[in-house]
């Protein structure tokens, strides 16, 4: 392994941006700052969650309309909460941002969102028999984790449940990709993936794995009531304790030579799924009827 040589700084022409916080920063590429949310529908949901600390509120002069908007739809409290927006140049946003990220001039310096508990939430849906909740074992890849949480907010799931360790952090691009839908769905760490599927059926949860050699259809499965969808990583699957654990293992019907979907894929065809045995395929108005 090489070693880096040390810069000299005699004569040095390196360039700098601010950053939000008013300092200076280097035009390197930048990381994925877990504190950064951008996007216009990332930002607006970031505004409207009272649980959100909001730090700084940039964008650029072509955005200010939309920021403008976005803030006169908040509570008059939660404005007032608000840092006064910083019209900037897009530069200064693509320099805080790593390379490629689709800012759409809107950026928000934001403080994390506290982890919730799976077992606090199990109190709160005390009562309910409506529950659908996602659950992914070993999914590393923050585009299928945004991905999921998305047709997770879509499809009215409660939370999205993913074991600490094998999980993606939070991140600006895992914000992003969900459009929104992290300010909207918890996305719940747990230590162990099997003890937080126990968990979940000693409170009236069924479990259904996913798997390309499930032994049923899906869609002959009831996603009614309270029910858990667990997915694995692409390629690799569940693992076999998380099979194991499952109430029941399902496949989707695909056509060959496909066997399985993209695990944000099949989250969304699953969740759809779920969602039609929850309001009834006779409630459906069908449009060549």
């Amino acid at each position: 392994m090489s070693r880096r040589k040390p810069r000299s700084h005699a004569g040095s022409d390196r360039q700098t941006e601010r950053s939000f916080d008013g300092s200076t920063r280097s035009t390197e590429p930048a990381v994925d700052d877990p504190t950064l949310v951008y996007g216009r529908h990332a930002v607006r949901a970031a505004l409207h969650n009272d649980r959100r600390h909001v730090v700084a509120i940039r964008h650029t002069v072509g955005a200010g309309d939309a920021m403008a908007v976005f803030l006169s739809e908040l509570p008059e409290p939660r404005r007032r909460s608000l840092p006064a927006p910083q019209p900037v140049d897009a530069t200064e946003l693509d320099a805080s941002l790593p390379d490629g990220a689709v800012h759409q001039g809107l950026v928000l310096k934001v403080t994390p969102l506290p982890d919730p508990n799976l077992s606090d939430l199990i109190v709160a849906w005390e009562g309910r028999t409506d529950i659908v909740l996602v659950v992914l074992d070993q999914v590393t890849d923050p585009h299928n984790v945004g991905a999921v949480l998305r047709s997770a907010a879509a499809f009215g799931a409660s939370a999205v449940v993913l074991q600490d360790r094998h999980g993606p952090p939070v991140t600006g691009v895992l914000a992003k990709i969900a459009s929104g839908a992290l300010d909207v769905v918890p996305l719940v760490r747990v230590v162990n993936l099997a003890r937080a599927l126990r968990d979940l059926q000693e409170n009236g949860f069924w479990c259904t794995g996913l798997a390309e050699d499930g032994s049923v259809d899906l869609g002959r499965v009831d996603l009614g009531g309270r029910c858990a969808i667990v997915l694995g990583a692409e390629g690799a699957g569940l693992r076999r304790l998380t099979r194991e654990t499952c109430d029941a293992l399902a496949r989707l019907p695909t056509c060959p030579p496909i066997g399985s979907l993209n695990v944000s894929a099949a989250a969304a065809v699953a969740l759809y799924q779920a969602r039609l045995a929850r309001t009834g395929r006779d409630d459906l108005q069908l449009v060549n009827g």
